[in-house]
């Protein structure tokens, strides 16, 4: 007969052992997942990857370093059991073969701003390793080609002030956010402030870089059009790991100019909003004039709701003010609202930096905030009625921590097909609508908060894109749907993919099953391969379309 004691003593020594094989296994991924690795690296590569563990001290501030939510780095998420900062391609043509060979999951990282932490937290049951790709981000610039080569790892801002350097003339459609990280942006798209005259970054790659689920290095040609036209929009972590992107350079001139007009609900907002609503896609396709959305105070003290008219105009003031007059004179733009610039100067002022801040803050590649968040995305093909702009006033001021966020399409985004890669929302989009809330206290208002956005992004179904609504893929969202296996359906996988992607999801599922039919690059929203038996091949091996 075993008595209470004993039990007590037998449990705790089950628990002993059960930790300390955890901790065995561990040690084991960790040392076959390095030797293997350190087997397969070139020998012309001059420097070794950088290998950080849970037991390395370092680990900590490395994994924290470039993950823009906080949700994703708390102590309950599970961790990482390496982060290897690759310094040579083929360190990463090393890394997915040994997770290949060892059955461990990879995450791509290359500015830690996925939006639900997919780029470096995992929900999936298996052990999995970081790839941060913050060391390879070297920047190329060609002026006379107009284009450039620019590493995964570098900062969007990076590569924006890199063509400063070498030309005020020059420029690149893509994030107005400046830490972002070029590997990951383009692919879901990669929206700007210059999108409605030049589209997206995506839309401005001529070649590329890529290790593929074999562990070889691919650029446009080798791989073929199929895969270059899906890595284009088609999210990150389905197709391999970028290394490097060739970009089209755009013409910008020598000034720009910028403004920031407030209006409160006590100031006409609604009715200020709903012409913005009817013209901001169709006003001249320099001007890019996004609403910013923030909860404020009445000199009363009473709750209201203030719209910053947040603008880059590419031309000058007095042709601003111009088509102002024309097209939008509701917001009562003057000659004391706007400034001239040079493009780089509007880089850092549309991404918030504070007045007379030096580009070269760019290099630094961080982050203007970071915090406890979560974030959705919605497209406008109607107006709005005001009806119900004051419905969702009343439902935006229920939350202190509130932001949204409505970017403008139309110009050079209605012109592009939406097949043309597998980013869709193109013609009919008025705006695209980001709702966001942040916390900065963990645990303890996490439900409130995310339950008060779940509630605002139900009571826009009425007015936004349907059938299906449409999301961004680069502003991630798991309440759409999550794989939690790695074998999720196609069906299953249609819940976010059509949003996604549109019509372009079918073509997306064929690409992956031709490409990585073992589905080894995968995520909690990853393109699903069909399976072996629903795949038609032709006598050469080439998959049949249905």
């Amino acid at each position: 007969m075993i008595t209470s004691s004993r039990t007590s003593k037998f449990v705790a020594c089950l628990l002993i052992l059960s930790t300390y094989a955890s901790w065995a296994y561990a040690d084991s991924i960790e040392d076959d997942f390095r030797q293997c690795v350190d087997g397969n690296i070139s020998p012309d590569a001059p420097l070794p990857p950088s290998c950080y563990t849970p037991n390395n001290s370092a680990f900590s501030v490395v994994l924290q370093s470039r993950g823009l939510n906080l949700r994703y780095l708390m102590p309950s998420v599970r961790k990482p059991e390496m982060i290897l900062m690759p310094t040579h391609e083929s360190h990463v043509q090393a890394a997915v073969m040994c997770a290949k060979k060892l059955g461990i999951q990879l995450r791509v990282r290359s500015g830690g701003h996925d939006y639900d932490g997919v780029s470096y937290a995992s929900e999936m049951e298996e052990p999995f390793v970081i790839l941060d790709m913050a060391k390879l981000r070297t920047i190329t610039v060609d002026i006379e080609e107009k284009s450039a080569w620019v590493e995964a790892g570098a900062t969007i801002g990076e590569l924006y002030y890199r063509i400063s350097e070498e030309s005020r003339l020059h420029g690149f459609p893509a994030g107005l956010c400046t830490s972002l990280g070029v590997g990951g942006h383009i692919t879901g798209g990669a929206y700007g402030p210059m999108m409605r005259k030049y589209g997206l970054g995506a839309d401005n790659v001529i070649d590329v870089r890529m290790v593929d689920a074999n562990g070889s290095v691919l650029g446009r040609e080798s791989m073929g059009e199929d895969l270059f036209w899906a890595i284009r929009g088609g999210g990150g972590g389905n197709f391999g790991i970028i290394l490097a992107w060739k970009i089209r350079l755009v013409p910008v001139p020598e000034k720009v100019t910028v403004f920031t007009v407030g209006k409160t609900l006590e100031q006409g907002l609604t009715k200020i909003l709903d012409k913005w609503l009817h013209v901001g896609d169709k006003i001249d396709e320099s001007l890019f004039i996004r609403v910013i959305f923030q909860n404020s105070k009445t000199q009363q003290g009473d709750k209201t709701v203030l719209g910053l008219f947040n603008a880059l105009f590419l031309g000058g003031a007095d042709e601003l003010l111009q088509v102002m007059q024309r097209g939008f004179p509701e917001l009562g733009l003057g000659k004391t609202d706007v400034s001239e610039m040079s493009w780089i100067e509007s880089v850092l002022y549309i991404a918030g930096y504070p007045s007379g801040t030096k580009p070269e803050v760019l290099l630094q590649g961080k982050p203007l905030f970071v915090n406890y968040f979560k974030a959705k995305s919605d497209f406008l093909r109607e107006p709005i009625p005001q009806s119900g702009l004051e419905g969702l006033w009343k439902r935006y001021m229920e939350d202190e921590n509130a932001l949204m966020i409505w970017n403008p399409y139309g110009g050079m985004m209605s012109k592009i097909p939406e097949s043309q890669i597998p980013f869709p929302h193109r013609n009919g989009t008025i705006c695209m609508i980001q709702y966001v809330v942040t916390w900065q206290d963990g645990n303890n208002t996490e439900t409130r908060h995310i339950e008060w956005i779940r509630k605002l992004h139900n009571y826009m179904t009425s007015y936004v894109s349907k059938s299906p609504r449409e999301a961004y893929v680069n502003y991630r969202d798991l309440d759409l749907g999550m794989n939690k296996d790695g074998n999720t359906s196609f069906i299953q996988a249609s819940a976010w993919g059509n949003m996604y992607y549109k019509n372009n999801f079918d073509r997306l599922v064929k690409i992956k099953t031709k490409f990585d039919p073992r589905n080894f690059f995968r995520h909690e929203q990853s393109i699903p391969p069909l399976p072996v038996t629903e795949i038609k091949v032709d006598l050469h091996g080439d998959m049949l379309d249905d």
